[in-house]
């Protein structure tokens, strides 16, 4: 029995376990995958507060050791469910846990094309992490999906080691921040389709060998070939499996405010999972302080 589990080991599941250590609760963390979450993925911040350029994973390391130091016991597993009442009880795929409060913070998932052979040829051609899987493909021929501050970086990074990036972008433009954009431009082995979309992966002996592309103005289709694709169009909420304890908006997201207090007693949500405006380092790490601080407040008054 803990007084609290904190389902995720990014930064708001990493900063509300820190609060909660710091009032001397017991704290049991689950984490699925690395510790760290979609930070582990820039290979640069420059806006986080104290450090003037960190890379994600160390940012994650630091805030991991600070939570062991404090006494924060940790599970790799992932969880199955979480049921209600005075005593939580979250089942995950090897085990069950009980607690007298829960702070869902598990973040996101990348969104996918839906294209056919996409699933199966994740991690063998297609990718959705430029920083993990882009070492793989130094100096041979990729395609990048997306136009946003994610695709724009992973562009820039993937034109330093491979030989070509090619992006595909359904709109006219690109929507991310315009210093990106402009280093986007001023990189010789980057072309850019716009107003396009992917129709289909296109197979050589069952591997991926590139994707047929559509104009949605003009219709015209174009194929092109390379050696490995990287999907960033944006992040899906992964909540389904809370949808029956706690209530999630028509988007998949938990229905809090800035509190992050759901509409279940002892159940609290932060983090990207959550509904809000901006999704930053900084602000999950303030849902992390919140809920943390509203999860003590419920404890204490029991």
């Amino acid at each position: 029995m803990y007084d609290i589990i904190v389902i995720g080991g990014g930064p708001a599941g990493l900063t509300a376990a820190l609060y909660a250590l710091r009032a001397e609760k017991s704290v049991l963390i689950i984490e699925k995958s690395s510790f760290g979450g979609q930070m582990n993925n820039s290979p640069k911040i420059e806006n986080y507060p104290g450090y003037g350029e960190i890379s994600g994973m160390e940012l994650s390391d630091k805030m991991l050791e600070s939570v062991l130091e404090k006494g924060a016991e940790v599970e790799l597993d992932e969880v199955i469910s979480v049921s209600g009442g005075d005593i939580k009880t979250v089942k995950t795929t090897f085990g069950e846990y009980t607690a007298r409060a829960v702070i869902i913070a598990n973040g996101v998932a990348h969104r996918t094309l839906g294209l056919e052979h996409e699933k199966e040829l994740t991690g063998k051609g297609v990718y959705y992490c430029a920083v993990c899987d882009g070492g793989y493909f130094r100096g041979k021929d990729v395609i990048l999906v997306g136009g946003g501050n994610s695709a724009m970086q992973e562009a820039v990074m993937l034109s330093d080691i491979c030989k070509s990036v090619t992006i595909v972008q359904n709109l006219s433009t690109f929507t991310g921040e315009a210093k990106l954009a402009s280093a986007v431009n001023s990189k010789q082995n980057v072309k850019a389709y716009f107003d396009s979309v992917c129709e289909s992966i296109i197979l050589s002996d069952k591997s991926f060998a590139g994707v047929r592309i559509k104009n949605t103005k003009t219709g015209e289709s174009k194929e092109l070939f390379a050696d490995g694709m990287f999907i960033a169009i944006g992040l899906v909420p992964d909540n389904a499996r809370f949808g029956e304890v706690a209530k999630l908006n028509e988007y998949g997201y938990f229905d809090t405010d800035e509190s992050c207090v759901t509409n279940v007693d002892g159940i609290f949500a932060a983090g990207d999972c959550r509904s809000k405006k901006i999704r930053q380092i900084v602000t999950a790490t303030a849902d992390g302080a919140s809920a943390a601080l509203a999860a003590c407040a419920y404890l204490d008054s029991l």
